[in-house]
């Protein structure tokens, strides 16, 4: 499949929705338990992906398409573990919904045109990406998440759901 902006900021717009439908309202014991050590938990990913709206997708965009100097800055994906100290899963869930719409509105106003997809940044570890690639990766990092998310929570259940986890491919995986 070709990239589309159009149709990756339709996904995009969707993510904190599909978030807080799976984890609102939910005990802790089923949004703050992990898979093991050095996983993360549902809690943590929601922070993960609010220091991602505030730090990477759309700073490095700009970085693209206006910074003379196109490195980018090393991105800390460990950064939740302090910044979501003393918050709860709504006050998460209401941070990301209010940053993705703020970053979404500011990707539409950037009137991207065909040429600007081609325009490169440089990435600390992969060297030069191009605009494409970057806002394609926002959308499959996104999708990655959700899929996390409802992985950690199903483990949640394996030992209780008997022999089913045989043919059960998100408890295997």
């Amino acid at each position: 499949m070709e990239f589309s902006l159009e149709e990756s900021i339709s996904i995009l717009k969707k993510t904190p929705g599909t978030i807080r439908n799976t984890l609102e309202d939910l005990p802790e014991k089923w949004t703050h338990q992990n898979e093991g050590p050095e996983t993360w938990s549902p809690f943590d990913v929601v922070g993960h992906l609010i220091h991602g709206e505030k730090t990477d997708w759309i700073p490095r965009t700009k970085i693209i398409l206006f910074e003379e100097d196109k490195s980018f800055t090393p991105y800390d994906r460990f950064a939740q573990f302090e910044e979501s100290v003393g918050k709860t899963m709504d006050d998460l869930l209401d941070e990301f919904e209010m940053l993705r719409k703020q970053n979404i509105d500011a990707l539409i106003a950037l009137n991207l045109q065909e040429e600007d997809f081609d325009k490169k940044g440089i990435h600390p570890e992969f060297g030069e990406v191009t605009l494409k690639e970057l806002l394609s990766a926002w959308v499959v990092h996104d999708l990655g998440h959700i899929v996390q998310i409802n992985r950690v929570m199903a483990k949640q259940y394996k030992d209780e759901a008997g022999p089913w986890p045989k043919y059960l491919a998100v408890l295997n995986s």
